[in-house]
């Protein structure tokens, strides 16, 4: 008996002991088990199982009526979580976890692999959608402190120094060995009346979802990376997301860096809202803090910002007064906590920067596929709302066509929620779609939506830097929400040098996407970099 086996075995052992909290399925169709009378009779008994379970009741779906394994096929087992979902629905509870195995397909096939899930479900509805949330996003130099700070807020642990509380967020075992992180990372924390609500067990997948069921305010964390390679998946994580503000970290013992600038520069070209936490205090003196803190307050100047130190001026001017124009500055150390309090109190408080009204969208970031449910696109929503069951359409494919598809389930830090608003973070179960077929820089929108596939667009652009001038035909990367595609610029004009401001052309080299006038864009190669604004579509393919 595999590892996995035998955890469904003891699985299978649980239920026989709690006895009527638990119920076995086969399977469940929507033709059979959805249909006039059947219904309400299901409905029925899984509320009871929901009351005999002190408001949870576990569902194990692949075996037989006596708790014999069976497995079934993965459309199979999708289709049964539909089913269940919408009768968890009826009786007034969700489900909170699915767990799932791989067995051999039974007598009927004894060579295939099939499926065996169980279903945790819950007493009571799933998140609103209105809950507040905010995003913010980090930035800053490589080991000036973005993870470990973020670890430290979001389990309210202090660092053991070598920066343990990294390994709290989404990160990968090769990211722990090397102390560097290569992707975007994520974590979650919130507030109630109480004050934070916390994570007791960051490595539980259930206890983020925890944090979202419990939380009347909920702040997400796009940790980016702070590697000069990888600066690439920096403008990704800062353009890509829809973020509500931005965190700047500064190490004290380091001070501002070549890559300080350069991710303060995209933070402030993008205009979002942003705070500098000033990182590891406790490795330095107090006079070595303040001198920190002078640097950091002259790049902001520099960049023509007003810099605001909460120490001085307190909390709630920070709140009132943080913006386009002015950028708060925070003392932190994740070892000794200090100034952890104040970072709480102002994302407590802060308000949403917007949330955009209107049709669902949502640019695809990343692309997953999940045994037992199939393709999953996950991003931070743009604009309106989806639910459980909503048809949409995602695209452009590589020869711009659009693909109908059905939302499955939706999910949010491991939590599976019915709805989500624009601002939040999710991963969305797509049916009609395959995974490979998926990709970074697509967006989903509502099936009655007419979207087009632009190749070329209008823009107003601003050189920051770039050793020489732009000329016609200059070939960079451009970061539009999740899309990172080369594409060539044609200037008005033939040319552009540093510092300039003017129209041009910009033209994907390989294939289209989805742009709207007003998106804003950054655009960089080697240490070139630029930013923009769309104003006109002017190709469409």
């Amino acid at each position: 008996m595999s590892a996995d086996r035998a955890a469904l075995q003891r699985a299978l052992e649980r239920g026989e002991r709690e006895g009527g909290s638990i119920e076995f399925k086969e399977r469940l169709t929507r033709a059979t088990h959805l249909a006039d009378g059947r219904l309400e009779s299901l409905v029925a008994q899984l509320r009871h199982r929901v009351l005999s379970g002190d408001g949870e009741a576990t569902y194990v779906v692949g075996v037989t009526d006596d708790g014999g394994v069976a497995g079934i096929s993965a459309d199979a087992f999708s289709e049964s979580m539909d089913v269940l979902s919408l009768l968890a629905e009826e009786a007034g509870a969700h489900i909170d976890d699915v767990e799932t195995w791989g067995v051999d397909g039974g007598e009927t096939a004894p060579h295939d692999e099939g499926l065996v899930g169980v279903a945790t479900l819950c007493e009571g509805s799933m998140l609103e959608a209105d809950d507040e949330h905010i995003v913010v996003g980090t930035a800053g130099h490589v080991d000036h402190g973005k993870s470990t700070l973020v670890g430290s807020l979001v389990t309210g642990s202090a660092d053991d120094g070598q920066g343990g509380t990294r390994s709290f967020l989404d990160v990968r075992p090769h990211e722990m060995e090397r102390g560097l992180s290569a992707d975007l990372s994520y974590g979650v924390y919130g507030f109630d009346d109480d004050g934070t609500v916390r994570m007791d067990n960051p490595h539980r997948k259930s206890d983020r979802a925890r944090i979202v069921e419990e939380a009347d305010r909920l702040v997400s964390f796009v940790d980016t990376v702070g590697h000069e390679p990888w600066l690439r998946t920096t403008i990704r994580g800062l353009v890509g997301q829809k973020l509500d503000y931005g965190l700047l970290v500064v190490a004290a013992d380091d001070g501002p860096t070549k890559t300080t600038r350069e991710h303060l520069g995209i933070l402030l070209a993008t205009e979002l809202p942003t705070i500098v936490a000033i990182t590891k205090t406790d490795m330095v003196s107090e006079e070595r803090v303040h001198e920190v803190e002078r640097e950091v307050e002259q790049l902001l100047r520099n960049a023509d910002r007003t810099p605001l130190s909460v120490a001085r001026h307190g909390v709630s001017a920070a709140i009132d007064e943080i913006g386009e124009q002015v950028v708060p500055i925070v003392a932190t150390s994740a070892v000794t906590k200090a100034g952890l309090d104040i970072l709480d109190e102002l994302f407590e408080h802060l308000p949403k920067t917007g949330t955009a009204a209107g049709a669902f969208s949502m640019y695809v970031d990343r692309t997953y596929n999940v045994t037992g449910v199939g393709a999953v696109a996950s991003g931070t929503i743009r604009s309106g709302s989806v639910e459980a069951g909503d048809e949409l359409l995602v695209g452009p494919l590589p020869d711009g066509a659009f693909r109908p598809v059905e939302v499955r389930s939706i999910e949010m830090h491991y939590h599976r929620v019915d709805e989500a608003a624009a601002g939040r973070i999710v991963g969305i179960a797509l049916k009609g779609i395959n995974e490979s077929d998926l990709e970074r820089g697509m967006v989903l929108l509502p099936r009655d939506s007419e979207p087009t596939a632009a190749r070329e667009f209008e823009a107003e652009v601003m050189v920051l830097n770039h050793p020489t001038r732009i000329d016609d035909g200059y070939e960079p990367v451009v970061h539009l929400e999740t899309v990172s595609e080369t594409a060539s610029i044609h200037p008005e004009g033939g040319q552009l040098l540093p510092g300039d401001t003017g129209q041009a052309r910009i033209r994907f080299k390989f294939r289209p996407y989805v742009v709207e006038e007003g998106q804003r864009f950054v655009f960089r190669e080697g240490s070139s970099k630029g930013v923009g604004t769309v104003r006109d579509i002017t190709e469409v393919e």
